[in-house]
């Protein structure tokens, strides 16, 4: 797969404002190195080859090996034979600043109630330097539907938020816009929009200079099929409670729409006065809302700095997981740290907490609001989390029945249940070698009461005594010998949500003769919970800020 265009702008090095790009002395190559290689992985949706990656990034094979290496331990990738996938728990990078931000913990239920009520889709983005970043999309299902994630990069002029944040540009920011702009003039860098088809002019650069004129003097702005053709949006500012901030615009509220439902005039219209009124309610939730008292740290960021090389192995970079490492120091109560504080957090040494810091700030990652603290900068969202914001259970749990069959071999399934609350439906599946085996395919449908998997699901919202509910909830497993054929024998445990809830169930099935009643209990549940652990960790990681489907 060959390289895609990029304009080291945006997602690479972040350019002072003399230009120079080289480096600092300080920075950690290690840690750069690694973040192309996750850069590369989220542009191509989330999966590369080995010698993509190569090629992609220019590195040396045995540079990008030990890369994967270390992120694989890290679980921020999978390695599948030769191919390269990113991993959910990748997602506490973005976590990290989406809840040292708050905007999505506190406007994300205003918006989705508000696309309910419009059934339309709405947005809430953040500026990343002359580009708009999304934090949060409320979609509607339909055949044409919004297709943005959140974390993905879109340039402000071609956007209805773009002249909102415009208006509080500086003469350098305009300065980058324009350099932007020539050395980029089909946008090939923005792999979330369609490349302009024959680049821009100086006639769409006086446009939009003119519509953050009018932005600055309507408080809106207008999106009229600037992406692509029949996508158009209206946005309002919602604006900061805190008047020493640098930036008056905490982020921008759109609702986003097609010509076949609304022209742009119309939304002036038709959604613009609701729009307005939810953004007022916005800001009052932002004003009424004090931050929270700063939180201790997450308690395993020692885990990668102070384990033993003898233990991580040869392959193991040090220096890129503790760089990594250091993202995740920041959070809910935490947006801003020292040094020291950092240094505390990740358990590093002050002279490597430093250096990370350097790094991430010569990248655009970090920012420093004050001499002495730093703070995680939109661009954060670049490193995996818009492929992996659209990720669904079934693909979560699918590697991990994977690893599940290779140790019992035997057959696993993953299942919800159905609306109807009377049957399950396979979602993921993993066949074992046998020549006799379970024949279930996703899709498949079977009634509930008759099943280990139906029965967890049950027991999560149901007491029916004949199914022995209760027990199995208090167990935390169900086993059902021969009850639905003859022979078969299966053993499931539940699949729990953020908030506890049962949402899924995870079993194995063999034919009786291959384990007994005891055996299914001593052996092959600690297998099966295990599992189930891994799954809840990963779905916790991707649902803390993004909607995961079951199905």
């Amino acid at each position: 797969m060959p390289a895609k265009p990029r304009n080291d702008h945006h997602e690479g090095a972040a350019p002072p404002a003399d230009g120079n790009t080289e480096a600092p002395a300080e920075a950690v190559t290690p840690l750069i190195r690694g973040l192309a290689v996750l850069r590369e992985l989220t542009e191509a949706d989330g999966t590369l080859s080995l010698s993509a990656l190569e090629r992609a990034t220019g590195l040396a094979r045995s540079t990008v090996d030990r890369i994967t290496a270390t992120l694989a331990r890290m679980d921020y990738v999978r390695v599948d034979g030769r191919d390269v996938h990113l991993t959910p728990r990748l997602m506490e990078l973005g976590n990290a600043y989406l809840s040292a931000l708050r905007l999505p913990a506190l406007l994300s239920a205003q918006a989705d109630a508000l696309a309910d009520e419009l059934d339309e889709s709405v947005s809430l983005a953040v500026a990343d330097r002359d580009g708009i970043r999304f934090i949060h999309q409320a979609t509607r299902r339909r055949a044409m539907s919004l297709s943005f994630r959140i974390g993905d990069l879109l340039p402000a002029e071609r956007t209805a938020p773009g002249p909102l944040f415009a208006t509080e540009w500086t003469d350098t920011d305009w300065r980058h816009w324009r350099d932007r702009r020539a050395s980029d003039p089909r946008d090939l860098s923005f792999t979330a929009v369609p490349p302009r088809r024959y680049g821009a002019d100086e006639r769409a650069a006086e446009a939009f200079v003119a519509r953050t004129e009018e932005a600055a003097a309507n408080g809106w702005a207008l999106d009229d099929q600037l992406i692509e053709p029949g996508l158009v949006a209206v946005s309002v500012p919602v604006r900061s409670p805190h008047p020493g901030d640098r930036r008056g615009i905490a982020c921008v509220a759109s609702v986003v729409s097609h010509t076949s439902r609304h022209t742009a005039r119309d939304l002036r219209t038709t959604l613009l006065p609701r729009l307005r009124s939810a953004v007022a309610e916005m800001e009052r939730e932002l004003h009424r809302t004090p931050p929270p008292e700063p939180g201790p740290p997450p308690s395993n960021l020692a885990l990668w700095t102070g384990a033993s090389k003898q233990r991580l192995g040869r392959d193991f970079i040090e220096s890129l997981a503790r760089g990594l490492t250091v993202l995740t120091a920041f959070g809910e109560g935490r947006p801003e740290l020292t040094l020291t504080e950092v240094a505390q957090a990740t358990g590093l040494a002050r002279a490597t907490a430093r250096r990370a810091l350097i790094t991430y700030e010569h990248l655009g990652l970090v920012t420093t609001p004050s001499p002495r603290t730093f703070t995680l900068t939109p661009r954060v969202l670049s490193l995996g989390f818009p492929p992996l914001s659209r990720t669904s259970l079934p693909e979560i749990a699918q590697p991990h029945l994977s690893d599940l069959t290779s140790r019992i071999h035997e057959s696993t399934s993953l299942a919800v249940l159905s609306d109807s609350g009377e049957e399950i439906q396979c979602t993921a599946r993993v066949v074992t070698g046998r020549v006799m085996s379970v024949n279930i395919t996703v899709g498949t449908r079977l009634p509930a009461h008759a099943t280990a998997l139906g029965r967890v699901l049950l027991a999560d919202t149901r007491d029916d005594a004949r199914l022995g509910l209760a027990s199995i909830r208090s167990q935390g497993y169900a086993l059902v010998d021969e009850e639905l054929e003859e022979g078969l024998r299966s053993l499931a445990v539940p699949v729990r949500d953020r908030s506890g809830r049962v949402v899924a169930a995870l079993n194995t099935a063999m034919h009786a003769s291959r384990h007994t009643l005891r055996a299914c209990v001593t052996d092959l549940l600690p297998e099966l919970t295990a599992t189930a652990t891994l799954i809840e960790s990963d779905l916790r990681t991707a649902g803390r800020f993004t909607h995961v489907p079951l199905t």
